[in-house]
């Protein structure tokens, strides 16, 4: 195996497919091992079929920085940053190869005449220049929660706290709120809801939701779902039929028959930009806050789930649907409609996956994004 470092890198380069691993290869293996570096000949004789460009502006050596995200870092080295597992070389001396931390050290290399990422832990001789890296056992403690996530847990946690879409078999088995305490009419931060339904114990926090529209497939009408508008938050203070809620957050009144769903754990912070296994089409069918034009960095709900293949990761590019326009082409005669081209209008990436339809968040956005804009492989 050989191993280089880049002095310069040709604008597309080709590599073959392989597993998500992250590497440390230390200074050792560059210096000591008299490993000569691989011609820029070489490196395009190896080339393969399926191209992965680098970024024309890609650092040669980069340095963690808390606030950075593995989604950033990747469109950092590469032009397609949903090829970031290719560029990944495993060497099982590092304790956690698939988690990045703050201090960290990447360095393009070349491995068999292939770009790869090298990953040395919290700098040290072999990421600075300063020498042989000896390696020995030892044990370094890392803090999970300290390692970059995928993507801003800032965005994602407003998400959690905040949105909600209600799958199609929630509905008939969820909580609900009854009636609200003194027979208010409505609720609010600050008052009692009685709820009937399978509650937990003492203590438990519950999101309180309105349900809303019909989130409905477009190609083949069925309910998907439903929009869960966000009603507030609260604890169950006493158990029995019906149960007691207490409301400690609102942003809407509470009324009878809204329903309450747990509130939603963490989603996995760690997983890697990809494509879909096999291509992937599909549509918006709504976004989370309720508006009907999409920005970066808000949440979307796809028609594409597990049953078509999607994981946690993969990446999707949107399409603006195209438009239909009157085609005359001479003078008083009638006029033919025709449908523009769709066109590409931004990025996003699943976080959350069910059987049919998916959570993303919109990390691009190029152009205006709307409900039932077309979502595809990135590579589509």
């Amino acid at each position: 195996m050989k191993i280089s470092r880049p002095a310069c890198v040709a604008g597309s380069l080709v590599m073959s497919a392989a597993a998500l691993v992250l590497c440390s290869v230390p200074a050792s293996a560059r210096t000591s091992a008299g490993v000569a570096a691989v011609p820029l000949a070489a490196q395009q004789a190896a080339a393969a079929t399926d191209p992965v460009a680098l970024n024309p502006s890609h650092p040669d050596q980069y340095v963690v920085k808390a606030g950075d995200t593995l989604w950033g870092i990747a469109a950092m080295f590469l032009r397609d940053p949903w090829y970031w597992p290719e560029i990944w070389y495993a060497n099982p001396q590092v304790q956690n190869p698939h988690l990045i931390y703050p201090g960290d050290v990447l360095t393009l290399v070349y491995v068999d005449g292939q770009p790869k990422v090298q990953l040395t832990r919290g700098g040290g001789a072999a990421a600075t220049g300063g020498g042989a890296e000896k390696l020995s056992p030892h044990i370094r403690e890392e803090d999970l929660s300290q390692a970059i996530p995928t993507l801003p847990l800032d965005v994602i946690g407003a998400f959690l706290s905040r949105g909600a879409i209600l799958q199609k078999d929630e509905i008939g088995r969820s909580p609900y709120v009854l009636s609200i305490r003194d027979q208010h009419l409505i609720g609010a931060a600050g008052n009692e809801l009685y709820v009937r339904g399978d509650v937990g114990a003492v203590g438990t926090g519950y999101t309180v939701v309105h349900v809303g529209e019909k989130l409905v497939d477009p190609e083949d009408g069925a309910v998907l779902g439903y929009q869960g508008d966000f009603v507030g938050a609260g604890t169950i203070r006493r158990l029995g039929d019906p149960a007691t809620l207490f409301i400690n957050d609102s942003g809407r009144e509470a009324m009878e028959g809204d329903r309450l769903i747990t509130q939603p754990t963490a989603f996995p912070a760690n997983f890697a930009p990809s494509a879909p296994a096999k291509p992937v089409e599909g549509a918006i069918v709504a976004v989370v806050d309720g508006v009907t034009q999409v920005g970066q960095y808000q949440v979307v709900v796809i028609n594409r789930g597990t049953d078509h293949g999607l994981a946690v990761g993969n990446l999707l590019r949107i399409w603006q649907a195209g438009t239909v326009v009157a085609d005359s082409d001479k003078p008083g005669r009638v006029s033919r409609k025709v449908r523009l081209p769709d066109e590409p209008a931004g990025l996003s990436m699943v976080f959350r996956t069910y059987d049919r339809m998916s959570y993303a968040l919109v990390l691009q956005a190029t152009s205006e994004i709307h409900v039932q804009d077309a979502v595809r492989s990135p590579a589509g």
